[in-house]
């Protein structure tokens, strides 16, 4: 299951790199969410403002995280489950690119030399470095600098640190700013690229941007200055829009993917091998059905609205009373459904700052990190740039390593 998770990665890049070009796919898909989402709406807006303006933008670069599970089926059965992709931000690549050595180190300390000879070596820091590189080096001026869009208060520096020295270390200058200072420095010329303090940018690697509560209005003014220019953005706002829960749910649809990656029955199939039950709750017979399923049987189900970052889905009673609420809503349509992945918990040992030690029973979340390069029509670079492994214990139901529930981990294949 591993393998077939890198395995089945090249695809996924393929499919959200031919979704953020497919402007018609995108309209149709978000059109009952964004009459019921702000904040999809907005997003949205931008998109189809830069769209009429003519995009500057010639290259663009994907870095996404696809995340499994591994479902346990009544016969003992594993098969690999995706839960999401994220196209937007997505994190731990630098720190979990250190995480094989802790436990390498750990595994010698207690003389377990063999076993930690099997610990697989795994940079993603190095993979995300690469496609920013080669974006870089594509917009095509030695003399401009990367910029990594952060937050205001930046609990996870060292993980975009990892990725920043890699960048360095390939004599390329990065700066860091928020979008506050987007919005009182950056500015287009003519040919609308994009300079800060006057400093040309020819990548903006968003590590922000992926909640309503970033933006207020100069920051939404800062996203569409950025989205305007000649830039490389990392993502783009049609990729970010690739991303979103309502997206996942369309492309489970009978038929879908086949349009979206014409020609390519294999990918399609190695695809949609990976996917759980996806349901939509637009509004008509086939959400009403499912609403109510979902009511009388909720402990089958997870309910997710179209927001990155963790900590927003509703499991079981909570989960209930939430479409209980909003059943006869056009509200529920922000949301949509999936089927619940059993994991085969295993036993461990979460290591915390002022947690005692003990022994929990654990599931783990399987991350594969993606990095492609497109100029114009062309795909210059599309890979697997590693992984990432991140367990929690099972009294759990929500939650990731930025919310203070999971933790980085390193998997032992047998």
């Amino acid at each position: 299951m591993f393998e077939q998770a890198y395995a089945v990665q090249q695809d996924f890049n393929l499919l959200v790199d031919a979704i953020s070009q497919n402007k018609e796919f995108l309209a149709q898909t978000l059109a009952s969410t964004i009459k019921v989402d702000d904040f999809t709406a907005r997003l949205f807006r931008i998109y189809m403002q830069v769209l009429e303006e003519g995009l500057a933008q010639t290259v663009f670069l994907g870095v996404n995280r696809s995340d499994y599970m591994f479902d346990c089926g009544l016969d003992g059965t594993g098969a690999l489950r995706q839960i999401e992709i994220n196209t937007i931000a997505a994190s731990f690549g630098g720190l979990t690119s250190r995480t094989a050595d802790v436990h390498r180190l750990v595994l010698k300390v207690l003389g377990k030399n063999e076993e930690a000879s099997h610990l697989l070596p795994n940079n993603p820091a190095e993979g995300l470095a690469l496609g920013i590189a080669k974006a870089w080096e594509l917009y095509g001026s030695q003399r401009a600098v990367v910029m990594f869009l952060v937050e205001d208060i930046q609990r996870n520096i060292f993980d975009q640190r990892c990725v920043e020295n890699e960048l360095w270390n390939r004599n390329i200058r990065v700066i860091r700013r928020r979008f506050r200072d987007v919005f009182e420095q950056g500015s287009l010329d003519g040919s609308r690229r994009l300079y800060m303090d006057g400093q040309e940018v020819a990548v903006v690697y968003y590590r922000e941007g992926y909640v309503p509560q970033t933006y207020d209005q100069q920051n939404w003014e800062a996203r569409l200055l950025l989205e305007r220019s000649r830039a490389v953005k990392c993502p783009d706002i049609a990729t970010q829009l690739a991303g979103t829960k309502k997206v996942q749910q369309e492309l489970s649809r009978p038929g879908t993917l086949e349009k979206l990656l014409p020609g390519r029955p294999e990918a399609v199939a190695r695809i949609r091998a990976t996917f759980a039950g996806l349901y939509s709750l637009d509004e008509g017979e086939e959400g009403d059905r499912i609403t109510a399923t979902a009511i009388a049987d909720p402990d089958r189900f997870v309910l997710k609205p179209q927001r990155e970052g963790g900590g927003n889905n509703l499991y079981g009673e909570e989960l209930r009373q939430v479409l209980e609420k909003i059943k006869d809503s056009p509200e529920r349509t922000s949301y949509i459904l999936m089927d619940k992945i059993k994991p085969q918990p295993a036993l461990n040992y979460l290591l915390r700052a002022h947690s005692p030690l003990r022994v929990s029973e654990c599931i783990s979340e399987l991350g594969i990190f993606g990095v492609y390069v497109r100029q114009g029509q062309e795909l210059v670079l599309n890979q697997a740039a590693g992984h990432l492994l991140r367990t929690k214990a099972i009294e759990h139901a929500d939650g990731g390593v930025a919310a203070g529930v999971a933790v980085l981990d390193t998997p032992y294949l047998v």
